[in-house]
C-alpha cells in the first residue's frame, strides 16, 4: 500500500502544483488513498520531495533528482516490487506488484544506463526499450543483479 500511495503522490506532484501537504492529503483521499499529516510527511521525507518555484510564481512540490549512482532506496523499491524480468526482441518486459510499475520505471530510470531508449510503465508492467538486440543480455545480467 506504501508504495502504491508513494507512487500517486508522485503522479499528483507531476499532474498539479501543490503547495501544501494538507492539499497533497486532500488530493490523495480524493484518490481513494486514506492518510493522515504525519503519513503525508513520512512520504515527502522517503520520496525526497522538494518545494520550488513553479512558472506560476507559487512554490510546489517536486522531487529532487540527484544525478549519480542509483539510491538505495531505488534498489530496495526494485527489489521489492519486481516479479519477473523477460526479454522480447529489443523490449525487456518486467512485471511487478500491482500498481509499483510506475516507482519501479524510476528506479531503472535513475540508472542512467546506456543502450536503454527509455521506458514505459502501466499499474504492474514496465516496457524498456532497447536500442539493439545485442545488448539485451548485459542488460537482463545487471537487472537480475539487482534482484
Amino acid at each position: 500500500m506504501r508504495y502504491s500511495r508513494q507512487n500517486m503522490v508522485l503522479e499528483l506532484i507531476n499532474k498539479y502544483e501543490i503547495e501544501t501537504q494538507e492539499k497533497l492529503c486532500q488530493l490523495l483521499k480524493e484518490s481513494g488513498y486514506d492518510v493522515t499529516q504525519a503519513t503525508i510527511s513520512r512520504d515527502i521525507k522517503e520520496l525526497q520531495l522538494v518545494k520550488t518555484m513553479s512558472p506560476s510564481g507559487k512554490y510546489k512540490y517536486v522531487q529532487h533528482r540527484e544525478e549519480g549512482p542509483i539510491s538505495n532506496r531505488f534498489v530496495k523499491i526494485f527489489k521489492e516490487t519486481i516479479l519477473s524480468v523477460d526479454a522480447a526482441g529489443n523490449i525487456i518486459v518486467i512485471k511487478t506488484l500491482s500498481g509499483c510499475a510506475n516507482a519501479a520505471a524510476e528506479a531503472i530510470d535513475s540508472l542512467n544506463v546506456d543502450h536503454i531508449v527509455g521506458s514505459v510503465a502501466g499499474d504492474n508492467t514496465i516496457l524498456v526499450v532497447i536500442e539493439d538486440t545485442k545488448y539485451i543480455p548485459e542488460l537482463m545480467a545487471k537487472f537480475k543483479e539487482l534482484l
